[in-house]
């Protein structure tokens, strides 16, 4: 199994429409076929501690039952049309993939 996290800080100046609109796009990537589990979220209301970091805006956590799942996520269209009409709104992104036992 394969899940994909990816962490987004979105553009300080973006207004509250242009930050609903990305968060509604981040929400359709969910439905494209072969996720196994797939949430959508903001930074949680944890303690600060120097080990978390709750600077970013989104995150996007997917599980893949394989690697041929997560290939097929990443050239699915919804995919490609979310980066091409989402990719302005942000300054930073990062993504962190592990492999795991189910």
């Amino acid at each position: 199994m394969l899940t994909h996290t990816v962490f987004f800080w979105l553009k300080k100046d973006l207004a509250p429409a242009q930050r609903a609109g990305f968060e509604a796009a981040l929400r359709g990537l969910v439905s494209i076929p072969g996720a196994k589990r797939a949430l959508v979220g903001r930074p949680g209301k944890t303690a600060a501690r120097p080990v978390v970091d709750h600077s970013y805006d989104f995150a996007l956590e997917i599980e893949f039952a394989s690697l041929a799942d997560h290939d097929r996520y990443q050239d699915h269209a919804l995919h490609t049309a979310f980066l091409e009409g989402q990719r302005s709104k942000w300054e930073r992104v990062v993504v962190y993939d592990f492999e795991h036992q189910p």
